[in-house]
């Protein structure tokens, strides 16, 4: 049986995308043997890897340079680039040309500046894919944690929550785990509200919203428990007992999981017509080209996505 192929996109060119895509070729990488081609710019590439001392990368989709492109400064052309990448990179990927897709980050203020109508990588991929059903998830050794809303401002949450989407989010997330694990899962659901409202005292979405969904999740066979008080969630004794968490929107799961596991951390779109795994940072402008970048977060996200195409299979 062949290597999974894996297309991996260079992100922003001037944050530290460049450079984790050439540590994925270097000799102490975990995934420099595999088959892996990278999505960006050669001529960034090589000017990264003579501002690093780092070797060049293997494999890579040439699209051309970047007109005035300055490390560590965002600009709408760099953020149209890195669009470019990703949309060649989904395009082959649908095409069978690879079996996986690995996103290094992107800069949601410049891909505002110049246009772009979406917010970050998930939403887009979900536009060119056409997947009906989707969720952010993040997962690391530590931690799990799926998002029923995802880059919204905090007033808009309760607005996006619905019966049906958390549903959807559970038991997207339930046939996530059962393929990592080979088993039945357990999950747990959080409230949105202190206390998960306390009976209707601190709000009402629970009642409203969340532990409906709950009880259509059970009748499905789904193993859950919840709604949790967001502020115990996650304390030891839980966790020990839980393989995943849905919460109800960015910053419930991803202040935890980065907590606990930022350097491990993977970023995977559930629901996609492919394999779409990505790191759990942002572009990190302040130390771009530097030399100094953690690529463990692109080595997981690397590794993780070929076990779900060799799971798959």
């Amino acid at each position: 049986m062949r290597e999974p192929r894996v297309a991996i996109t260079m992100g922003d060119p001037a944050g530290i995308g460049p450079e984790l895509c050439l540590r994925l070729f270097t000799p102490e990488a975990p995934t420099r043997l595999h088959d892996l081609t990278v999505f960006g710019s050669r001529e960034v590439l090589d000017r990264v890897a003579r501002a690093t001392g780092l070797p060049g990368a293997g494999h890579v989709r040439d699209l051309g340079p970047v007109e005035n492109l300055r490390p560590g400064v965002s600009s709408p052309l760099q953020a149209r680039a890195a669009i470019d990448y990703l949309e060649a990179a989904v395009d082959a990927t649908l095409d069978g040309e690879f079996d996986a897709l690995v996103t290094c980050p992107i800069h949601k203020e410049s891909l505002r500046a110049s246009g772009i109508q979406y917010p970050g990588h998930t939403e887009l991929l979900v536009a060119k894919t056409g997947a009906p059903h989707h969720c952010m998830m993040l997962t690391s050794p530590a931690l799990t944690c799926s998002l029923v809303t995802a880059h919204l401002p905090l007033r808009e949450v309760p607005r996006q929550l619905s019966t049906g989407r958390i549903v959807e989010v559970v038991s997207l997330t339930n046939r996530a785990m059962a393929r990592f694990h080979g088993r039945t899962p357990r999950l747990a659901v959080l409230g949105l509200n202190p206390h998960a409202g306390e009976h209707g005292i601190f709000g009402e979405e629970e009642e409203r919203f969340i532990t409906p969904a709950i009880h259509l999740a059970r009748e499905e066979g789904i193993d859950l428990d919840g709604p949790l008080p967001p502020d115990t969630a996650f304390i030891d004794s839980k966790r020990s007992n839980i393989d995943a968490y849905v919460c109800m929107y960015h910053d419930q799961g991803l202040i935890p999981l980065k907590t606990l596991a930022f350097d491990e951390g993977v970023n995977v779109t559930l629901g996609l017509p492919m394999v779409r795994t990505s790191v759990d940072h942002g572009t990190a402008f302040d130390i771009a080209w530097q030399g100094i970048a953690r690529p463990a977060s692109l080595y997981a996200a690397v590794n993780l996505a070929i076990r779900l195409v060799e799971g798959g299979r």
